[in-house]
């Protein structure tokens, strides 16, 4: 089994999201949202673009593999940037910026810090991995390992984000709302 940041994501937002992209449900195609964010993170920072390409990186925990594919990595100074169009599910971002940190550190990459810019709302913030980071992060990579290996598909969330989710189609078709 495969966990990669994207699932660590959508775990935090919506775990039927999550089950349905680990069993390769792809909705993201049909997303206006998904093709802005993805215009956003080539044309915010032209400059770092033409200099850098993305960063990937893989770790084992246990018996399961770990990926993720940093937007951006600054090096000399140990920081990962992560683009985000909005901070709707600012904790999910959160997770999955302290998920490439915990890569890194599985990797003996140690004293990495992060940073999820949003460049349309002007704003950062700063992430950083604590040892109960790291332990929630475990538990977590534990939980969607069972949940892509389950048969069934968990419920309907029924929350305000479902609106603007590229799953949203899926998830309510024939649905009174």
């Amino acid at each position: 089994m495969t966990i990669n940041a994207t699932l660590i994501n959508l775990h935090n937002v919506c775990q039927r999201e999550c089950w349905l992209h680990a069993n390769g449900v792809r909705m993201e195609h049909t997303s206006d949202t998904v093709a802005d964010g993805k215009l956003l993170h080539e044309t915010s920072y032209a400059d770092r673009n033409v200099k850098h390409s993305e960063l990937a990186i893989e770790a084992k925990y246990e018996s399961i593999h770990l990926y993720g594919k940093i937007d951006f990595y600054n090096a000399k100074r140990k920081i990962i940037h992560e683009t985000k169009r909005g901070n709707k599910v600012e904790e999910a971002h959160t997770w999955q910026v302290k998920f490439y940190l915990w890569l890194l550190k599985l990797n003996g990459i140690d004293g990495t810090t992060g940073i999820i810019e949003y460049p349309l709302l002007r704003q950062t913030d700063a992430v950083a991995l604590s040892v109960s980071d790291e332990l929630h992060l475990q538990k977590l990579v534990n939980q969607i390992n069972v949940l892509q290996e389950s048969q069934t598909c968990p419920p309907v969330i029924n929350s305000k984000i479902c609106r603007s989710c590229s799953y949203y189609d899926l998830c309510y078709i024939g649905e009174e709302i």
